[in-house]
C-alpha cells in the first residue's frame, strides 16, 4: 500500500491529504436543518449530516487529492451513530478511489494491539474474513514499545497496509515529552529510531517502508532532523494551516526527490468556506475544492 500512495502522489502530482473531521458546527445550515427535520436533533441526525458533507466534499476533492484522513473523535463523539458514520466515510472514500488513512491513534499492550490490529488486518470468523473499517493505513502511539507496535506491523505485512508511528507530533505541548533529552538525545528521535527498527523488514518496492511517521509541519528544525534519521521512512505531516505550519516549514521533510511526505489539511480545506466571503453555505463543496487546489500550488510551488 505504501507504494500504491506514492504512485498515487505522482500521478496527481499532489503529496496532500484533506483530514475529514466535521463537527456540528462546521455543517451548512440547509444540511443541518434537513437531517434534524428528519431524524430530530439526535446522534443519528448528526451521523447522517456528517457523511452527506463528507460525501460532498470526497466528490469535490476526488481527482485532486489521493487520500481522506477521517479522525475518529470527531464520530466517536456521537456513539455508535457516529461510528456507524465513520465506517461509512471510509467505505464511500474506497469507493471513490481514495486511500484511506483512519487517524485512530491506537497503542495498547501486545493482545489489546492485536485486537486493534484489525483496523487494518480485518477480523476472522471462523474462516471468514471481514474488512469493517476499510482503512488503508492507519495511526498508532509507540508509547508502549515494541510489544504494542508488532501486532499492527504484522497486519501491515500481511495485507499490505500502513502505520504511521506517533514521532513528533504538531500540538505545542509535545515539547513537554517529545523534546526531553534522554542520554542527549530527544526523545522523538529515540522513537524515530524505533520506527527504523520497526520497518526494516516492511519495506515497499520504492524504497519506503509500511511503518511510517508521524511529523508535525509546526516543528521545521525538528522535521529535518527526523527525515535525516529516517531516510526511508514515508511521513504524514499534520499542522499545515489552520495549526500554523507553512509550505516553506516542511521543505526539509520530503526526499531529494521531492517524495516522501503526505500532507495534511483539515479544517483549512473542509471548512473553507467560512473563511471565505466568496462562498455561501451551499457552495461549501466548492470552497474545499479550491482550497485543496490553492494547497496543492502551495506545496508544489
Amino acid at each position: 500500500m505504501i507504494d500504491i500512495l506514492i504512485n498515487r502522489i505522482d500521478e496527481l502530482n499532489n503529496p496532500t491529504v484533506v483530514g475529514l473531521d466535521p463537527t456540528l458546527e462546521m455543517i451548512p445550515g440547509h444540511l443541518k436543518e434537513a437531517k434534524f427535520a428528519e431524524f430530530g436533533k439526535t446522534p443519528q441526525a448528526v451521523a447522517e449530516m456528517f457523511v452527506e458533507f463528507n460525501r460532498q466534499i470526497m466528490l469535490a476533492v476526488q481527482g485532486i487529492v489521493p487520500a481522506v484522513k477521517p479522525q475518529v473523535a470527531f464520530y466517536e463523539r456521537y456513539g455508535i451513530h457516529g461510528l456507524m458514520a465513520y465506517e461509512r466515510t471510509c467505505s464511500l472514500a474506497k469507493k471513490m478511489g481514495f486511500i484511506v488513512i483512519g487517524d485512530i491513534k491506537r497503542g495498547d499492550i501486545g493482545s489489546t494491539a492485536a485486537a486493534y490490529a484489525a483496523h487494518i488486518g480485518g477480523t476472522d470468523i471462523e474462516g471468514e474474513k471481514y474488512d469493517l473499517w476499510h482503512e488503508d493505513f492507519i495511526t498508532v502511539n509507540p508509547y508502549l514499545g515494541v510489544d504494542g507496535i508488532k501486532p499492527f506491523v504484522d497486519a501491515c505485512n500481511a495485507n499490505d497496509k500502513g502505520i504511521f508511528v506517533l514521532v513528533k507530533t504538531s500540538n505545542p505541548s509535545s515539547s513537554q515529552l517529545q523534546d526531553k533529552l534522554v542520554d542527549g538525545v530527544p526523545v522523538y528521535l529515540h522513537v524515530a529510531a524505533l520506527v527504523d527498527e520497526w520497518g526494516r523488514d516492511a519495506m515497499g518496492e520504492k524504497g519506503y517502508s509500511r511503518v511510517c511517521a508521524v511529523v508535525g509541519a509546526t516543528h521545521r528544525e525538528q522535521g529535518a532532523k527526523v527525515r535525516q534519521a529516517l531516510p526511508n521512512t514515508f511521513f504524514l505531516v499534520p499542522g499545515y494551516g489552520a495549526q500554523g505550519g507553512t509550505a516553506e516549514d516542511i521543505r526539509g521533510f520530503f526526499d531529494s526527490n521531492r517524495r516522501g511526505c503526505i500532507v495534511n489539511s483539515s479544517r483549512g480545506i473542509i471548512a473553507a468556506y467560512k473563511k471565505n466571503e466568496k462562498y455561501g453555505e451551499k457552495d461549501f463543496a466548492d470552497a474545499a475544492r479550491d482550497a485543496a487546489l490553492a494547497m496543492q500550488k502551495d506545496i508544489m510551488g
